[in-house]
């Protein structure tokens, strides 16, 4: 009776300590998996902060090629800059995009009647006005004077496209010079072409543009 009694109580440690074991294995691969799942959330959040300072440099090395930026480095581009931001466009042009801006030298402004004159466009009660102004200067995608030249070709003499503003322009060749024309009827020439930014490309002009 005493050595059944010891063999029942040996059963019973075996049976304890091999409950215990097992939930202390249960335990120790509930913490690995517990930290193996804090290191792959911990990896995760430094890979994202990582793309975010990735994306936030290659924002600020866009911006700080971008149309608006190229614009303002070019001391003949001045009073455009200047109007750009007075219609709060400056910003447009200096995120990621793709544009053609047809960019009047600040001759081209002083060109201008004394009513269109960008002392009264940029006033706050023509800030409407300035707006449409240039946005006719702009146009989506990236236009070369090469894709130009060769449009120009493939319209017999004469292509015509359409700006941000929903108005239209009119190219044409002079010689090797690119012509612009605008819905008034007057005629710009490019002076200075392809100047490439990080959202698209400049071309200058020697007249301001103006729509009906």
């Amino acid at each position: 009776m005493k050595t059944r009694n010891i063999k029942k109580f040996a059963l019973m440690t075996f049976a304890v300590l091999a409950f215990a074991s097992c939930n202390d294995q249960k335990k120790k691969d509930a913490d690995k998996k517990a930290m193996e799942e804090k290191v792959a959330m911990e990896e995760a959040e430094m890979k994202a902060e990582e793309a975010r300072i990735q994306e936030e440099a290659k924002k600020k090395e866009m911006m700080a090629t971008s149309i608006a930026a190229v614009a303002s480095k070019n001391d003949e581009l001045s009073t455009l800059v200047s109007a750009l931001k007075a219609a709060d466009l400056d910003q447009m042009l200096s995120e990621p995009g793709s544009y053609t801006v047809f960019a009047p030298s600040n001759n081209a402004f002083e060109k201008l009647p004394k009513k269109m004159s960008i002392a009264e466009l940029g006033k706050p009660e023509n800030k409407e006005m300035l707006t449409q102004v240039l946005q006719y200067h702009v146009v989506s995608g990236v236009i070369t004077s090469d894709k130009l030249v060769e449009a120009i070709n493939g319209a017999n003499g004469k292509y015509t496209f359409t700006t941000v503003g929903g108005k239209d322009l009119t190219a044409s060749l002079k010689g090797d010079k690119i012509n612009l024309k605008d819905e008034k009827g007057n005629r710009t020439e490019i002076v200075l072409g392809n100047v490439e930014a990080s959202n698209g490309v400049v071309h200058v002009i020697n007249d301001v543009l103006i729509m009906k």
